[in-house]
């Protein structure tokens, strides 16, 4: 879970690591988000709630992702977002976007509607680099590494390396997205 405090703290540290990367000024990075100096410093101090549309300008600003400053680096094998999980978010007028995973890939995004069934599937290795993102969207799924299958429910989702053997069983319906790197 990832407290509000928290995920500035995050934003913070990461706008301040991106600008120092692109050997921006704090200046001008407050110029370009259209932030002024004092705002963008609380920001990069951990001490703002910037709104979506000042995290788009910086994230433009800077030629990021979103998600680049939204998420804490992370490199697990196996991800798991519950659906009442306190992830990063970021919101508009309308839209309240919560940020499931970050993949950072150059390669092939395949997308798959899955109607899953309460019977057990084994699915084999796939080749190495390639990733499953499955967002379960109604009912209930056992799935993931056949050595640490996870329970999901509607609107929980997970991101694995598929490079081991994985299964797949409940009964619900899914989205899953195939990420496939370069070769």
């Amino acid at each position: 879970m990832l407290a509000q405090e928290d995920l500035a703290r995050v934003v913070g540290g990461n706008v301040r690591r991106l600008r120092a990367a692109a050997k921006i000024s704090l200046a001008d990075l407050a110029e370009a988000g259209g932030v002024s100096k004092t705002t963008l410093h609380g920001i990069e101090q951990g001490a703002g709630n910037p709104t979506l549309g000042t995290l788009w300008a910086l994230s433009a600003a800077l030629r990021v992702p979103l998600g680049d400053l939204l998420e804490a680096p992370e490199s697990a094998k196996l991800q798991v977002v519950r659906a009442g999980d306190d992830v990063p978010r970021a919101a508009g007028d309308s839209v309240d976007g919560r940020l499931l995973h970050r993949v950072k890939l150059s390669g092939t995004v395949e997308v798959y509607g899955l109607e899953i069934a309460d019977r057990l599937q084994e699915s084999p290795a796939h080749l190495p680099g390639v990733q499953e993102c499955l967002v379960v969207t109604d009912g209930q799924v056992t799935a993931g590494p056949v050595e640490e299958p996870v329970e999901l429910a509607a609107g929980d989702s997970m991101l694995h390396r598929a490079e081991s053997p994985h299964i797949y069983r409940g009964e619900g319906r899914a989205v899953l997205v195939m990420l496939y790197p370069d070769s």
